[in-house]
């Protein structure tokens, strides 16, 4: 068990908090660790209609823990060898992966800052809230570093790829204005009304049919690559799949009674 990353449970949301206030929720080996137990635990927990990824003490995620990484180097010693390193972070980095394809929705809040491996993992959720004060940057580049946990992809798809340039070879800080404009964030709310915000947005989120969510996300994400065809033949699965589910149904008689149907997940 780790403080580093905090889980609450409430009504179907799952909230994981990343909790190394001090340092602005650096990324270490127990929280990314805690977080992909939770996440995979959450992807297949009927119970679980939404998980909300947040930081802890007014920031969200400065990425990954610079200090530590200036201790290695001045050290000279590696613990693993090239190719145990970059195995290792490759399984640390399936905590983006997750994020992104698991069955259920997931809303990044940024009450401040993302940086780095932060903002990636921002991304790599369906949505976005950001406080109006909040800041984010891609920052690898201040570190000499070329970036990582999937920031690359989903940048590129989000903004373009000359955007998506721009912002990693710069580094430069985005506000929460330009965020919006540019599609980084999908909400952004006064900083004193963001935890309301969250809460209500959150609410409405895990009222959705879960299981059709689900299946979006796989249609979606396919879509980023796949052809028109291969698109057209899961949509065509998954459908049919939604059509037998209790919130299809209930929500078709609630249709024939005039009346807002209520969605259970099932």
């Amino acid at each position: 068990m780790t403080q580093d990353l905090l889980v609450s449970a409430d009504n179907g949301i799952v909230t994981l908090t990343m909790n190394r206030p001090a340092s602005r929720n650096a990324l270490s080996r127990d929280m990314v660790n805690a977080m992909h137990r939770a996440l995979t635990d959450c992807a297949t927990e009927p119970s679980t209609r939404l998980v909300v990824l947040t930081g802890a003490g007014g920031a969200f995620c400065s990425g990954g823990d610079v200090k530590g990484f200036a201790q290695a180097a001045a050290s000279g010693s590696a613990p693993m060898g090239f190719d145990q390193r970059v195995a290792d972070l490759r399984l640390r980095m399936e905590v983006s992966r997750l994020l992104h394809e698991m069955p259920k929705p997931t809303l990044a809040v940024l009450p401040g800052p993302a940086a780095g491996a932060g903002l990636s993992l921002a991304l790599a959720c369906d949505l976005r809230l950001m406080a109006d004060t909040a800041k984010v940057t891609t920052a690898f580049s201040r570190v000499g570093l070329s970036g990582d946990f999937g920031g690359s992809y989903f940048l590129s798809h989000l903004v373009g790829t000359s955007r998506a340039r721009e912002l990693f070879f710069t580094g430069r800080t985005v506000e929460s204005d330009e965020a919006l404009r540019l599609g980084l964030v999908d909400r952004v709310a006064p900083a004193a009304e963001l935890e309301q915000a969250a809460r209500q947005w959150a609410q409405e989120l895990a009222a959705l049919p879960t299981v059709a969510l689900g299946y979006m996300k796989r249609n979606l994400n396919l879509g980023l690559r796949a052809s028109l065809s291969d698109v057209l033949d899961a949509e065509a699965v998954h459908m049919v799949r939604t059509f037998d589910t209790e919130d299809h149904k209930a929500a078709a008689a609630a249709f024939v009674d005039k009346r807002k149907p209520a969605f259970t997940g099932r």
